[in-house]
């Protein structure tokens, strides 16, 4: 059995999207939905998924690590609601099933995946965003999140392959999806440092404020080329360097 698992909130404009993608392939769809008030839940039922409810929360892994607890495929599929799986990934996740269900012995527990990433209409090939692998193919009991941060890589009881195709990844088609997933993020990393004793202060704000931003920049834009990709490329440089000047005021903010 192959099992595709997910943790949404209020997806609807992509979920259709990503289920369409893995809907002949996955024996079973596990999605867990966090408080969604749209229509997420209706769309999940349609494409006949396990839909578990529980809260909406702020590391989402949690929710994510929920969903591949209750996966009961041999190998287990993990994705995100904006990605979708491509020809090339599809046909090797069905190959790899197929050992899988033949007992033939396979020398991976799990695979690392290549994202092609869509920033501001445009798919990134530069600026560290390409390929953008991340763990998300694993026999099932290989592999868990460690939950403690949202770009955390799975923790893997075996050697790690990587898989032929790639995810397409709707991450930020427009400037408004960017900002409010930075909001959701920048928001995470202030509570984590004050959840780890950090204070406002002169070192941590001259890191936060002036050394972490240009280093960031100049290591995107310019160490991995981001220029490649023109203005997007430039705006993701600017923008992950400006990440770390609001987590430090959002510090400032919640140590008030």
């Amino acid at each position: 059995m192959l099992s595709v698992v997910l943790a949404v909130h209020n997806e609807e404009k992509n979920l259709k999207m990503c289920l369409d993608s893995v809907k002949k392939i996955a024996d079973e769809i596990i999605v867990v939905d966090g408080e969604s008030t749209d229509n997420s839940v209706k769309i999940a039922k349609k494409y006949k998924a396990k839909v578990i409810s529980t809260a909406n929360k702020p590391n989402f892994h949690i929710n994510k690590q929920m969903a591949m607890d209750a996966a009961k495929g041999d190998l287990v599929l993990q994705l995100d609601a904006d990605e979708e799986v491509d020809e090339e990934l599809e046909k090797y996740i069905v190959a790899i099933h197929k050992n899988i269900l033949a007992k033939q012995p396979s020398d991976f527990s799990a695979w690392w995946i290549k994202r092609k990433n869509l920033f501001l209409g445009r798919f990134l090939t530069k600026g560290g965003q390409y390929p953008d692998a991340v763990i998300r193919l694993y026999v099932r009991g290989k592999a868990r999140l460690p939950q403690k941060d949202v770009h955390e890589q799975m923790l893997v009881d075996g050697v790690v392959g990587t898989a032929e195709g790639h995810l397409i990844h709707h991450s930020n088609p427009t400037f408004a999806d960017y900002m409010r997933k930075f909001n959701t993020y920048t928001s995470f990393s202030a509570q984590s440092l004050l959840s780890e004793g950090k204070r406002p202060g002169l070192g941590l704000a001259v890191n936060y404020l002036c050394i972490k931003p240009l280093v960031t920049f100049v290591k995107l834009y310019g160490r991995h080329r981001g220029y490649v990709d023109g203005v997007p490329g430039f705006v993701f440089a600017l923008m992950s360097g400006l990440h770390f000047p609001i987590v430090y005021i959002k510090l400032w903010e919640l140590s008030r």
